[in-house]
């Protein structure tokens, strides 16, 4: 029982370590990924505290020290994923009317360049029926497989790659000015266009997919957060109702997510709603939201959800908003501030300098 209560001890050390690591501002992956897992480090933590409260006296100094120090975790743990349950304030609000000139629905969805099942996609393409589709990791077999959509989504920007970072995106809507930029990498495209709503507004639609800070990937999240801000500063500069959608490989609540959103003001649906996690399909505890939709406060929402699985190692995302006049003024705009504007210029530059 002697070893059960050292091995607590121990994991519980492990646990601590895990959270403080992130807060150390450094690009190497290793300091990154830790951001990753909270709800997970929130089990174990809380589990911990149990079994050690259950099965051991807290009466000696280490014990009480032990003890207050999980505990302290665990709230700072609750505090950091709170925003993203159901009891915080929505950032993003609910629609009140419906007008259907004014909306758009989007499926944001990574395939998994090695899956081949294109018939499953399709389906739940088909199914929903979205204005937008993005498929990201899609090389010429999914180019290929989904020729189809363009039967109902005449209006398409596709970039198939090898390289797991190619983009297919199908709209119903008509698509204004498209570009496909490679801001930061020459082998990483990402799409800018406008989209024309039915009642002739036009947005600015970004979809991307940078780097994750992994190893075999990319060492460092610099690249990462460089293109994820350079989209940001566009978009707080261009002053036109804003979607950004894709897989930004970090997840909803990590620092460089946090800092994306004030530099551009844009809002995340999620925050009030639910974690909404994505990825990996495949393993229910080892689950993050990697797949993000931010918008303007130019928008409201009409329905966020999270689809089944066709053999991907993500799931499918769905989101509905409505555009309206008055939506700005009625929403909080998040703002950065100056040190924040400082870390930001310090990120872009490192990699466009």
């Amino acid at each position: 029982m002697l070893s059960f209560k050292y091995a607590l001890e121990i994991f519980g050390g492990i646990i601590v370590l895990f959270s403080v690591i992130p807060l150390i501002r450094h690009d190497f992956w290793a300091f990154r990924v830790f951001e990753y897992p909270r709800i997970q480090k929130l089990f174990l933590n809380l589990l911990i505290i149990i079994l050690y409260a259950s099965l051991f006296q807290i009466s000696g100094q280490f014990e009480k020290i032990f003890t207050a120090v999980i505990t302290a975790n665990a709230i700072y743990l609750v505090y950091q994923i709170f925003p993203f349950t159901f009891l915080a304030k929505k950032a993003l609000l609910k629609a009140s009317f419906q007008d259907e000139d004014n909306q758009i629905s989007i499926i944001s969805s990574n395939v998994f360049q090695d899956n081949k099942n294109t018939a499953g996609c399709l389906a739940i393409l088909e199914k929903n029926s979205p204005d937008l589709i993005l498929l990201l990791e899609t090389d010429q077999f999914w180019n290929e497989g989904t020729k189809k959509l363009g039967e109902t989504y005449p209006f398409q920007v596709l970039v198939p790659l090898e390289n797991t970072y190619g983009m297919l995106l199908y709209s119903k809507l008509e698509l204004i000015d498209s570009e496909v930029r490679y801001l930061i990498d020459e082998e990483i495209p990402s799409i800018k266009t406008q989209v024309k709503l039915a009642s002739g507004k036009l947005i600015q639609l970004y979809c991307v997919h940078p780097t994750p800070p992994v190893p075999g990937e990319n060492m460092y999240s610099t690249e990462r957060d460089a293109e994820l801000l350079l989209v940001a500063k566009e978009v707080k500069d261009n002053n036109m109702p804003t979607i950004v959608v894709g897989d930004l490989n970090d997840v909803a609540w990590s620092y460089t997510t946090n800092l994306f959103a004030k530099i551009s003001g844009l809002l995340d649906p999620r925050k009030g709603r639910g974690f909404f996690n994505t990825f990996h399909a495949n393993y229910p505890f080892l689950r993050f939201p990697l797949d993000h939709v931010f918008c303007s406060t130019d928008f409201k929402l009409l329905s966020l959800k999270r689809l089944e699985n066709f053999n991907s190692d993500h799931f499918p995302i769905l989101i509905s908003l409505q555009y309206e006049d008055q939506a700005d003024m009625e929403q909080e705009e998040p703002e950065a501030d100056e040190e924040e504007k400082e870390l930001a210029e310090e990120k872009i530059n490192k990699v466009t300098e």
